[in-house]
């Protein structure tokens, strides 16, 4: 704040004194070139910059002016790479070269192309998912899920048309998914009501999505979606059975999972790996320099490496790396560095310890890209539910990415379409943007860290869990919920904090003041079974709280309630 202010000041003295934009960035070249720690003269030369960069017409020329900041800023590196002041110049410029410039689609469910058949049971006994192509949902609430690769806004009835013959498209409302509940968001959701399809017909129902034929979907700095995107699939409504009376209790062991790869050929949704198709109009964004750029600036950062082990440039040079990896495929699927950027952010949480939660968030993320990279990657991690003894098809498809040593999830344009997950065994204490996983029934949080029920903020948003484990996490352990903050760019923006104005409702009797951050997280699902054993919270009085709260549930902590 203080050298952002400087440079204000800098600036209005400047502009009082009549001195033109080039002779106030000369003027800073000199004062870096007397002290190469100078901060201020570094952040005034980024936003005298800025200036000049908006009056060039032509980008070629705003091309060459980063170019030539490049080599100005490698020689403060070099000069001195453990000084943070030019590196953080350096990470300007780079974001000066990659703007992400207009939004682009990147994902959705249903794949486009997709043929599903859809039941309204929600049993897994009763209807075994044993494909990609067979969902369970409450057919009055069947989510179409738009995931952007940037926060956006505006999408509505107006921006998105659904053409099928049993909704009118002005009777779809689009909700942001955010815990947040912000009027922004990078995945959007629209619900349909199938509950008047003929369930006894096995023909399939042809339903289309288009959005970007109109303006409104609008980015953050205000670029619109223009390219359209044209999404179509089929859904094919079974007949509803009896649900058993009873469900049965899910366990989470071993023994209860063997792997799809030996027993089905399965389509696994192709949206994942070969992106949208976008009525082969979208071309790629990235121009030769970027890529020049890019892959001059990795040589340089190797080069410094060489001779300094410094941490700044190895974070850079992860960062770059993934740039690198993303920039020929807006849909990321590509993972060529991937086993050197885990390795970098292997040796900074060595190096750094003071900042290890940092470096093992971004590792996470990475990692997850990794194994979820291809259908092969993806395959391995793809287990039937064995636990079901009332059937004797296959059970449920279960993602299993447990003990992974994850600590931040990530990679959720790739998991839209999963019904059973299993992350039990990692280093949690966020789910942030699990909220776009809007076909969840069955998930397995198990033995993380995961401090407080502000963490599960995000599960507000999963109108179809049915199955929780978060046992043996360290909710109600500490004292100050810190989560809240845990993502946020800083502790002031209270990212994800839950609020409570005291007007909710609450069940008679149940004691909402002391536990209110688990009401707010609970009151809205209609959960089946949980377990929350081994948590410093999950004694008699919270147990008792969570019976009224969660009217539905017929098993806690593996004990029938009936």
């Amino acid at each position: 704040m203080a050298s952002s202010k400087m440079g204000v000041e800098q600036r209005f003295v400047a502009a009082l004194l009549g001195r033109s934009t080039e002779d106030e960035l000369q003027y800073t070249e000199d004062l870096i070139g007397n002290n190469f720690s100078n901060y201020s003269a570094w952040h005034n030369r980024s936003m005298l910059l800025s200036e000049i960069l908006k009056r060039k017409e032509q980008e070629s020329s705003s091309q060459d002016i980063i170019s030539k900041e490049y080599e100005f800023v490698l020689n403060a590196l070099y000069t001195d790479p453990d000084d943070q002041s030019g590196w953080f110049y350096h990470l300007w410029l780079l974001d000066q070269t990659f703007k992400v410039k207009a939004p682009l689609l990147v994902s959705s469910w249903p794949v486009p192309g997709s043929e599903l058949i859809v039941s309204g049971n929600v049993s897994p006994g009763d209807h075994p998912l044993t494909s990609f192509s067979e969902f369970t949902v409450a057919l009055e609430r069947f989510p179409v899920v738009l995931y952007f690769n940037q926060t956006v806004e505006g999408v509505n009835s107006s921006t998105v048309t659904i053409q099928c013959t049993f909704v009118q498209n002005e009777d779809v409302t689009w909700k942001p998914l955010s815990p947040q509940n912000s009027r922004a968001s990078k995945v959007w959701v629209g619900y349909l009501d199938l509950s008047g399809v003929d369930h006894h017909s096995s023909a399939p129902h042809t339903i289309e999505v288009k959005l970007g034929h109109h303006q409104g979907i609008n980015s953050s700095n205000g670029l619109q979606l223009s390219v359209p995107f044209d999404l179509s699939f089929t859904v094919s409504v079974k007949s509803l059975e009896t649900q058993s009376s009873k469900d049965e209790k899910v366990a989470w062991e071993e023994d209860k999972f063997y792997a799809c790869e030996t027993h089905l050929q399965v389509a696994i949704p192709s949206l994942c790996y070969d992106g949208i198709a976008v009525e082969n109009t979208y071309k790629p964004t990235t121009s030769d320099w970027q890529i020049e750029t890019i892959t001059e600036e990795i040589s340089q950062i190797r080069n410094l490496l060489a001779i300094s082990d410094s941490k700044i440039g190895k974070i850079t040079l992860a960062r770059l790396l993934m740039a690198h990896d993303a920039m020929s495929s807006p849909y990321a699927t590509k993972t060529v560095h991937a086993e050197e950027v885990l390795g970098l952010y292997s040796e900074l949480m060595k190096l750094d310890p003071s900042h290890s939660q940092y470096y093992k968030d971004e590792r996470s993320l990475v990692l997850l890209q990794q194994l979820l990279s291809s259908r092969g990657m993806l395959l391995r991690h793809c287990f039937y539910y064995g636990g079901i003894t009332s059937s004797s098809t296959h059970g449920p498809i279960c993602l299993r990415l447990n003990n992974q040593s994850i600590s931040r999830m990530g990679s959720f344009d790739k998991l839209l379409w999963v019904q059973m997950l299993d992350l039990s065994d990692n280093e949690l204490h966020s789910i942030e943007g699990l909220e776009a996983m809007q076909l969840l029934h069955w998930l397995n949080l198990g033995r993380n860290k995961l401090r407080s029920f502000t963490a599960l903020g995000p599960l507000r948003c999963l109108k179809s869990l049915k199955v929780l484990n978060i046992s043996h996490n360290e909710i109600g352990l500490h004292s100050i919920d810190t989560t809240r903050y845990s993502c946020s760019a800083s502790p002031l923006s209270h990212n994800g904090e839950i609020i409570w104005n005291g007007d909710e409702f609450s069940p008679e009797n149940a004691d909402v003041t002391n536990y209110w951050e688990a009401f707010m997280v609970f009151k809205s699902l209609e959960l089946t079974q949980l377990d929350i054993v081994g948590n410093a919270v999950a004694n008699e009085k919270f147990k008792s709280f969570l019976l009224k709260v969660l009217p539905k549930l017929q098993f806690l902590d593996g004990q029938n309630l009936h």
